[in-house]
């Protein structure tokens, strides 16, 4: 495992690893951008997927850390998480937003827009710009076409309550860049 990788620290607890990927730049096949906003879910937590225990659907968040767990949302957008903890436990952060940086073009495409602050600000529209699909379920972020770089500079971060689940709506994993005009939505002034 390289650096960056030993860095993060996928054995960690997901909301330790939620705010350390704040700034990893994330690509697949080359397009992609700076980590500006994250969620973390654990089993423990009623608003996980892994809450009710191991499904066919939500295996890969059991499995092996540093490994992508794809799924569709409301059956509509695929949705991205990085999988973390020992192997078994059941966890991961959802990689809710990015600030692109590169394959401008190829994500513009995919999207059909061209306001750069709608390429991959949600997960459904990340996933879509990247052009993640299930076929990525399961596959190791340390090999292709996944390529996960270092912060470049020191990052602010903040924090606040989860946003587009009804349960345990309080806790507050969500992370987010402080003042990224790329996050899906702003966080309270209150945020930490």
């Amino acid at each position: 495992m390289n650096a960056v990788f030993a860095a993060l620290d996928f054995t960690s607890p997901s909301s330790e690893l939620a705010r350390r990927l704040i700034g990893v730049t994330v690509l697949i096949d080359g397009v992609g951008g700076r980590i500006v906003e994250t969620e973390a879910y654990d089993f423990t937590d009623p608003a996980s997927h892994c809450f009710g225990g191991q499904t066919p659907r939500n295996a890969s968040m059991f499995g092996p850390p540093a490994h992508a767990y794809v799924y569709r949302s409301y059956g509509v957008h695929w949705c991205m998480n990085f999988v973390c903890c020992e192997e078994g436990h059941g966890a991961g952060v959802l990689i809710r937003a990015l600030e692109p940086t590169t394959g401008m073009d190829i994500m513009r495409q995919r999207r059909g827009v061209d306001d750069v602050r709608l390429l991959c600000s949600g997960p459904g529209r990340l996933c879509q710009a990247l052009g993640v699909t299930h076929q990525l379920n399961g596959a190791p972020l340390d090999a292709p076409p996944f390529q996960l770089l270092p912060a470049t500079e020191p990052v602010s971060v903040v924090s606040g309550p989860r946003i587009g689940i009804s349960k345990a709506v309080e806790v507050p994993w969500r992370f987010g860049l402080a003042g990224s005009r790329f996050v899906s939505r702003p966080f309270s002034r209150k945020g930490k």
